[in-house]
């Protein structure tokens, strides 16, 4: 069995039962949508496995080390650059800007083609799903979130755009910016 399946099997059994709170959709739906977004740039299996076990840490209670343990220290370092310090002391709302601004700030020192194919492809499938509820909702989908404020959401998702704008040449950055434009336009 390859490294991406035993990813896939992986995830699925982290995020087994786990549903997208704003779209209702199985979870796992997600990181499939990502690791397929990354194959659109890369075959490196470890990059595409990263992208299929991108939230295991953050959302489930997989640690990093199990990770490492499971499919060695490069897909570890690419899931930890997209795993958040979400400090369950506090609300989500309440450390939502400093969450992000740290995750912005790592994102544009690092000069990691890799992490940077992971981010676009977790995003790029977030952007897709605003979309579909943008569509449906207008600003009001925001209301589901942790950052109600359309203005915080679009300075987040332009931020990783840009950060990640050495992917220019590629169809998923060019639909990421073109749905970032669609779903915030007004807002800043």
């Amino acid at each position: 069995m390859s490294k991406f399946e035993d990813a896939l099997r992986f995830a699925l059994d982290a995020h087994r039962g786990m549903r997208r709170k704003r779209a209702g959709i199985p979870y796992i739906l997600h990181p499939m949508e990502a690791a397929t977004i990354a194959a659109s740039i890369t075959d490196d299996e470890d990059v595409l496995s990263a992208a299929l076990l991108h939230d295991v840490v953050e959302d489930t209670t997989v640690s990093l080390d199990e990770i490492r343990e499971a499919f060695g220290d490069r897909v570890a370092e690419l899931v930890a650059s997209e795993t958040e310090n979400k400090r369950p002391e506090q609300s989500p709302e309440d450390t939502w800007d400093v969450r992000k601004r740290e995750s912005i700030k790592e994102l544009t020192e690092c000069d990691d083609r890799d992490v940077h194919i992971v981010w676009l492809a977790d995003k790029l499938s977030n952007m897709r799903s605003f979309a579909r509820l943008y569509e449906r909702d207008g600003n009001d989908l925001w209301q589901n979130f942790n950052q109600k404020s359309p203005t915080r959401q679009a300075w987040y998702y332009e931020a990783v755009g840009e950060a990640v704008s050495d992917l220019s040449e590629t169809a998923a950055w060019r639909e990421y910016m073109f749905l970032v434009d669609m779903v915030f336009k007004g807002v800043v």
